[in-house]
């Protein structure tokens, strides 16, 4: 399928691709995409710039080679260049810091945006102040497209959606699993988790993991009660997933789900999907057994504390991690793997005794995938009609066409309905 017609002189522009995502990202355009796709690399250094050309020449010589983009940090310049691109993708973090210039300037140029932090703090903050003015402009903005929040997103999606097709039936009660992953921190990823905490007091940023914190719309359904035993122990015993614990993402990621609830009953295009009122989200990660769960739930708490409310903490942590723009070894990182597993409950009364669930699974560099959730992303703004007017939206409202293009490059889904 071809690229929309537009006006602007690229297709898209990967923006920080000296980075160690954003070389990534610019890898999977240039192996993946069509070789006539028009775009461009985009940073502060030539020199870095010119060797990321480079290594896609390599990869793909037969291609249409990027561009180079020489842009600082700044409003003007990037504003020039997101006038110049269809869609942008920003991988320069951490976006608490550094992310709000490309977020104001493709907001304000009316140009599609995708990035990946995981910041839902600073999500929240640019809903408050740029989203009128992309609703004005067209601007389609997709943050938290990367592997902390994507994945999350969509199996959600997909899971009500076959619902949907199955059952005639909203969705109630959805829990995410992380079942297994094998993957080390890249700089980037480590400088945004000590970072926030220097942007942001405490109170905003537990105020932005309140449950539809950043949802356009309120949802007045409780979430699931816990047992005494469970909040004591942070383990939860789930239907075909078995023993779970706490996970580290899963704040971060239900604000993003719950944005998607609200944005899926007020938009229009996106009302029949609606997953329903009574819709609830929960995520965690499998526990080994016993211990190690509960371990891992109280070392969630106390290391989350310390990071909070001890900087000299944060700074020792900084010594033993990587730089931001560094990462783990190509050859390592290859050998990365992650499972996903969900349930989700049909809304019917009385129950008819089934559950909807999904696996879904990537072998390989886990920044890998997320520069493959950003590039596929850019690909399904270029090639879909998303019958989306303008405004801040999540990797759910991409729809079937991202899963499919998802599937297609790498990371795999299996939905299928189950007995209870």
């Amino acid at each position: 399928m071809s690229f929309k017609k537009h006006g602007r002189q690229y297709d898209v522009v990967v923006f920080g691709a000296t980075g160690y995502t954003g070389l990534m990202t610019a890898e999977h355009i240039s192996s993946q995409f069509p070789t006539d796709t028009k775009w461009a690399v985009a940073g502060r250094s030539e020199e870095k710039l010119k060797k990321v050309v480079s290594e896609c020449k390599a990869l793909n010589p037969d291609r249409v080679q990027p561009e180079i983009e020489i842009c600082n940090l700044n409003d003007a310049d990037l504003l020039a260049l997101a006038k110049k691109t269809f869609v942008l993708i920003t991988t320069v973090g951490p976006y608490a810091c550094y992310g709000e210039h490309a977020f104001k300037a493709c907001a304000e140029a009316g140009t599609h945006y995708l990035d990946c932090t995981g910041e839902a703090v600073w999500s929240l903050s640019m809903i408050k102040i740029y989203e009128a003015k992309a609703k004005e402009t067209g601007a389609m903005l997709f943050p938290q497209s990367g592997i902390e929040s994507a994945p999350s997103d969509i199996l959600t999606w997909s899971l009500a959606q076959l619902i949907r097709s199955e059952f005639s039936a909203p969705v109630s009660d959805v829990v995410v699993a992380i079942h297994e992953l094998r993957s080390a921190p890249s700089g980037g990823t480590l400088a945004t988790v000590f970072g926030l905490f220097e942007m942001y007091s405490p109170q905003e940023v537990v105020e932005s993991h309140r449950p539809y914190a950043l949802s356009p719309v309120p949802n007045p359904q409780p979430e699931p009660s816990s047992s005494l035993l469970s909040k004591l122990t942070g383990l939860y015993t789930i239907p075909n997933l078995g023993l779970l614990h706490t996970s580290i993402t899963a704040g971060t990621n239900a604000a993003v789900v719950q944005r998607s609830w609200g944005l899926f009953k007020q938009e229009p295009s996106r009302q029949q999907q609606f997953y329903g009122p009574k819709f609830t989200y929960r995520e965690f990660m499998k526990a080994r057994n016993f211990l190690i769960g509960m371990a891992m739930h109280y070392g969630l708490i106390i290391g989350g504390v310390l990071l909070m409310f001890v900087p000299p903490f944060r700074r020792l942590m900084r010594q033993f991690v990587f730089q931001p723009g560094q990462g783990p070894d190509k050859e390592e990182a290859a050998k990365d793997y992650i499972e996903f597993r969900a349930v989700a409950t049909p809304d019917v009364e009385p129950s008819n005794g089934k559950q909807a669930t999904v696996k879904a699974w990537y072998a390989g560099s886990m920044y890998y995938l997320t520069a493959t959730f950003l590039a596929q992303g850019a690909a399904t703004i270029l090639q879909d009609d998303l019958k989306l007017k303008g405004g801040i939206y999540t990797p759910a409202c991409l729809g079937q066409g991202y899963v499919d293009r998802l599937n297609a490059t790498g990371f795999k889904m299996e939905t299928r309905t189950i007995d209870l």
